[in-house]
């Protein structure tokens, strides 16, 4: 770990948060958690394992606690083990407010990490904030958001689109038809996609959004193949996407001349579309479980030997694992008889570490520098990436909006 290109940013950012902490409402309740001496550190750790989005999350449960395994064997914090406390939130938001809420009064939690779609994140935000506790989300997500209380470990938009857009209309062209589920997330990394095609000489012919669990693509196929477009820009989810995958390729469309390029696809929905479906189709993300690097060889054979052999990583799981072992770094610079949040946000900010996908750090407005990269799906179910970032890639959580912008003070509007 180090400390490095956020340290005067960070002595800013700890001057906001005291001053914010005082308007803050029930800031004091449950914000210090004093532990004895020879006490374990309590964690939440809130993914669903029962429901509909237990088949996603269930791995993100089982990264966070592979890494909280592989601290506590190598001697915890400071000779201190990390006490895993696991709430099911059973897929269901309403739910992960409630545990959420237990975590922290109950259980006294120094920190939770759970959320895996926007509106469990915004069930337990509220509670966080009221409690001044502090959260870490894995998933990448809309931007668009600005909290104190949650430190964002997946990529924002521009983090996915921004490498991706141009190269794209140069290799397929700027004709593109536009499909996602019908929720935040698909809607405003769309709008993000529209701003940089409006730059990049583009246009979109078509824009659709279908219900959670669509299954019949048919008429979506059928207008595909009427405006015959460069590229499918695709932020399908779950069964929804496993299903559009299977019968795009049953339509008989070839990526190499109509590409579908996807921001949610993972070697986990892969698995279920069956890899000829798959193949030669692309996905944009910071991570993918066939990345060259020591930090990625040693999660992926400890995933396997704990889990199985026939498991698969991806980058939600993968961002689920490093961000414990950030609020591990972050714990070890403070005083652990007197934990707070405060003290654990401001340590954490501008702290950098070598991620499976490479070296990630936290930046003052709490999302997260990443490594942007475009896989193309394989035969054998994993990507070959044909595109990376040169460096690390500052997240702009509001990159679609002009004269709106996250700081460790709030969000600033012009």
């Amino acid at each position: 770990m180090k400390r490095r290109d956020f340290l005067t940013k960070a002595g800013a950012f700890s001057s906001a948060s005291a001053i914010g902490a005082l308007s803050a409402p029930m800031v004091l309740t449950g914000a210090r958690r004093a532990l004895a001496a020879s006490d374990d550190i309590p964690i939440g750790i809130l993914y669903s394992l029962t429901g509909g989005l237990a088949v996603a999350e269930h791995t993100l449960h089982d990264a966070a606690m592979l890494a909280v395994e592989e601290i506590n064997a190598a001697g915890g914090v400071n000779g201190r083990k990390l006490n895993a406390i696991v709430e099911d939130p059973a897929s269901d938001p309403a739910t992960y407010a409630e545990r959420a809420r237990r975590l922290i009064i109950r259980d006294k939690c120094v920190s939770v990490f759970g959320g895996y779609t926007s509106a469990s994140r915004q069930a337990y935000l509220p509670v966080a904030e009221q409690r001044n506790a502090l959260f870490w989300y894995p998933t990448l997500y809309e931007g668009r958001e600005c909290s104190r209380n949650v430190i964002y470990g997946g990529a924002v938009p521009n983090q996915q689109q921004d490498d991706v857009m141009p190269w794209a209309v140069e290799k397929f062209g700027g004709r593109f038809y536009l499909i996602g589920n019908n929720y935040v997330y698909p809607k405003e990394e769309n709008n993000y996609c529209k701003k940089l095609l409006a730059e990049l000489g583009g246009e979109v012919v078509h824009e659709e959004y279908v219900p959670f669990g669509h299954s019949d693509f048919s008429s979506a196929i059928n207008r595909i193949r009427s405006e015959k477009p460069d590229v499918v820009f695709a932020t399908t989810v779950g069964d929804s996407d496993v299903a559009f995958a299977r019968q795009f390729h049953q339509a008989g469309f070839d990526p190499e001349e109509m590409p579908v390029i996807s921001l949610t696809r993972s070697e986990a929905e892969v698995r279920a579309i069956g890899n000829d479906a798959a193949a030669g189709h692309f996905t944009s993300a910071p991570y993918f479980m066939g990345h060259d690097s020591p930090e990625n060889q040693k999660f992926v054979s400890a995933y396997l030997n704990r889990y199985g052999e026939d498991q698969v990583t991806h980058f939600v799981s993968e961002a689920a694992y490093f961000q414990v072992y950030q609020f591990k770094a972050a714990l070890e610079t403070i005083d652990l008889d007197n934990i707070t949040t405060d003290a654990i946000r401001d340590a954490a900010v501008g702290s950098s570490m070598m991620a499976p996908q490479g070296e990630v750090l936290i930046d003052e407005n709490l999302h997260t520098h990443l490594w942007p990269k475009l896989g193309q799906w394989q035969e054998n179910g994993q990507a070959k990436v044909v595109l990376t970032a040169s460096d690390r890639v500052a997240p702009v959580p509001f990159a679609a909006y002009d004269g709106q912008t996250c700081t460790g003070a709030g969000l600033i509007e012009s």
